[in-house]
C-alpha cells in the first residue's frame, strides 16, 4: 500500500476511534455506578436502537472479512456461511428473545438459576460464557492484524502484535469507563458505517458488470480457476465423507449457536420489556439479512475482480479491502484510494464495537456469576462493577495473546469454533431450563460441562491445532478427530448430558418454581 493509502485510512481509523472515545466519555460522566446501569444500560434503549446494536454487535470480523473471503475463494460453499449466520436468527426470534428477557437480568446464568441451585449453576454457565466469548474475541484479534498489515505493507509479527495489543486496550477503555451505553451507541454507529459501506461497494460491483449477476458468477467461476465447480456444491466440503461431515457439523454450530453467545443474550436486557425484545430481533433480522445478501455478491465479485492469488496468503481475510482498491480504480488512484481508506477504516470500526461488546458480556459473567458465587461471605467484598472492569482487562490480556497465537486463521472459520462451543454447551440448558419441567439443578450442571469440555476436547485433537500445513502447531502432530468442527459430535452430548444428569439426580425437579418461571417466560409477570 502506498503511503497515501495508509495516511487516509489511518485518519478515518482514528476519526472514529475519537468519536467512540468522546460517546464513553460523555456517557462516564451520566452513569451512575449501579449494575443495571452498568451491564444492561439501564433498559433504556428502544427497539430500534436495540436491534440496530444488535446487527453491529452481531456483523463482526468474520462476516465483513472473513464470510466475503470464503466465498471468493470457495463459491457456493463459502455461502453456506451466510445461510448458517442468517437462519440462526429464527431460532434467536422463536425460542429465545422474549423468553431470556423476562426470566433473566443479565446474564445467562440468571434464567437458569431462576429455579435451581444457584452456585454450581452458575459457576458453570460463567464458565461456559467466558470460555465461548474469548473465543469469539480471538477471532476479532486476528482480523485486526490482518487487517492492519495490508493497511502499512508490513506482514511482520511486530506490525500485527501493535495492532492487536491496540484493539485490545481500546475494547478495555470502552467496556470498563463506558459500559453497555457506551457500547451500545458504539454498536450502532458502527452498524451504521458497515451497513453504508457494504451498500456502496455492492453496488460498484454491480454497474462493473453491468447489473448482471450471472455475467458476474460466470466471470467469477472463470477467474477461480475451478471452473463450474466455483458455482457448485463440493469445492470445500464435498471431496470426501469427513468434508461432508465437516458441512454438517458446521451448519449445525451456525444455525444453533446464536442463541447460545452470551453477548447476544445479554443484548434482549437493554430493552424495557419483552415486547420490545422481539422487536429488537425483528429490526435486527432484516439489517442483518440485507448484509449477508450482499456479502454474496462482494464475494463473487472479489472473486471476479481480485481474484484468488491475492486473496490466498491471507485466507480471504482481506477480500474487501482488496475489492474496494480495484473498484475505486486500482492502486495509485485517487477513488482506490479513497474506497480502500474507508473500508479499511469501517473493518477497524467492526472490530472495535464487536470486540467492545463482547468483553462487556464476558466481563458480566465473571462478575455476576463466578465472583458473586465464589467469593466467601464475611469480610468486605468488591462491588460486581468493579471486579467486572478488573476483568475486563484480564480478558482483553488473554483474548490479545490468543490472537497473536492463531493470526494465519481465516477468522470466520473461528467465530465457526466460537458457535459450535456456543451450541454445545449454552443451548441445550437454556432449552432445558425454558420447556423442562423435571430439569434439576444436576442436569444443568452436567449440560454445560457435558457440551463444553468435549467440543474443547475435540478442538484440541483437530486438524485446527496440529498435523495438517494450515493448523496452529504444524510441526507436530496429535490430531485424533478428523473434523475441523465438532458441534456434530458435543451439541448432541451437551443435550444428552443433560438429560443424563438429570434423570440421575436424587433432586425433584420443583414444580412451582417451574410454574413461576413458565408464567413469567410468557407473560413478563414480575420480569425485572
Amino acid at each position: 500500500m502506498t503511503g497515501t493509502h495508509q495516511t487516509l485510512a489511518l485518519l478515518l481509523f482514528s476519526l472514529f476511534v475519537a468519536v467512540t472515545l468522546g460517546i464513553t466519555t460523555w456517557v462516564s460522566r451520566r452513569r451512575h455506578g449501579s449494575a443495571e446501569e452498568f451491564y444492561a444500560g439501564g433498559r433504556l434503549f428502544s427497539p430500534m436502537e436495540n436491534g440496530f446494536a444488535i446487527a453491529g454487535d452481531y456483523m463482526s470480523a468474520a462476516s465483513f472479512l472473513g464470510v466475503t473471503g470464503l466465498i471468493a475463494l470457495y463459491g457456493y460453499d463459502g455461502m453456506l456461511y451466510v445461510v448458517g449466520f442468517l437462519v440462526a436468527w429464527l431460532v434467536v426470534l422463536f425460542l429465545v428473545a422474549e423468553l431470556v428477557r423476562n426470566c433473566g437480568r443479565f446474564t445467562l446464568a440468571d434464567v437458569i438459576a431462576a429455579r435451581m441451585s444457584e452456585r454450581p449453576v452458575r459457576i458453570a454457565a460463567g464458565t461456559s460464557s467466558v470460555t465461548v466469548s474469548v473465543l469469539y474475541l480471538v477471532a476479532q484479534m486476528v482480523g485486526a492484524g490482518s487487517l492492519v498489515a495490508l493497511l502499512l505493507g508490513r506482514t511482520s509479527g511486530a506490525a500485527q502484535a501493535w495492532a492487536v495489543i491496540g484493539v485490545g486496550a481500546l475494547m478495555v477503555i470502552y467496556v470498563s469507563l463506558g459500559g453497555m451505553r457506551a457500547t451500545t451507541w458504539i454498536q450502532i454507529v458502527k452498524a451504521v458505517l458497515l451497513l453504508s459501506g457494504t451498500v456502496a461497494l455492492t453496488v460498484l460491483v454491480l454497474v462493473r458488470f453491468h447489473g448482471d449477476f450471472d455475467r458476474l458468477l460466470l466471470t467469477a467461476a472463470e477467474r477461480s480457476g475451478h471452473g463450474n465447480a466455483f458455482l457448485a456444491p463440493g469445492l470445500k466440503y464435498g471431496g470426501n465423507w469427513t468434508a461432508r461431515l465437516d458441512f454438517i457439523s458446521l451448519g449445525l454450530a451456525l444455525v444453533l449457536g446464536t442463541a447460545g453467545l452470551p453477548h447476544i443474550l445479554s443484548r434482549f436486557y437493554t430493552v424495557p420489556t419483552a415486547r420490545a425484545a422481539r422487536r429488537s430481533t425483528v429490526w435486527s433480522i432484516g439489517l442483518i439479512g440485507g448484509f449477508y445478501l450482499m456479502t454474496i455478491v462482494l464475494g463473487f465479485g472479489a472473486a471476479a475482480v481480485v481474484g484468488p492469488d491475492a486473496l490466498l496468503p491471507s485466507n480471504g481475510n482481506t477480500a474487501m479491502p482488496l475489492l474496494a482498491l480495484d473498484l475505486g480504480g486500482g492502486a495509485g488512484s485517487t477513488g482506490g484510494t479513497v474506497l480502500f481508506a474507508v473500508v479499511a477504516a469501517v473493518a477497524f470500526a467492526t472490530i472495535l464495537a464487536v470486540v467492545a461488546g463482547i468483553t462487556l458480556a464476558s466481563s458480566a459473567s465473571v462478575a455476576h456469576d463466578l465472583y458473586a458465587s465464589l467469593r466467601r461471605s464475611g469480610g468486605k467484598a468488591r462491588s460486581e462493577v468493579t471486579v467486572a472492569r478488573f476483568a475486563a482487562v484480564g480478558i482483553g490480556v488473554v483474548a490479545i495473546a490468543l490472537g497473536l497465537l492463531a493470526r494465519d486463521l481465516n477468522v470466520a472459520f473461528l467465530v465457526g469454533l466460537a458457535f459450535a462451543v456456543a451450541a454445545s454447551a449454552n443451548l441445550p440448558v437454556l432449552l432445558y431450563s425454558l420447556f423442562w419441567r423435571s430439569f434439576t439443578t444436576r442436569g444443568a450442571v452436567w449440560a454445560v460441562y457435558g457440551g463444553l469440555v468435549p467440543a474443547l476436547v475435540l478442538v484440541l485433537l483437530s486438524p485446527v491445532v496440529s498435523g495438517s500445513p494450515g493448523s496452529l502447531f504444524p510441526g507436530v502432530d496429535f490430531q485424533y478427530f478428523p473434523l475441523q468442527n465438532p458441534g456434530i459430535v458435543s451439541i448432541p452430548l451437551g443435550f444428552v448430558a443433560g438429560w443424563l444428569g438429570t434423570v440421575t439426580s436424587d433432586e425433584v425437579g420443583d414444580e412451582a418454581k417451574y410454574a413461576e418461571t413458565e408464567v413469567r417466560s410468557l407473560t413478563g409477570a414480575g420480569a425485572v
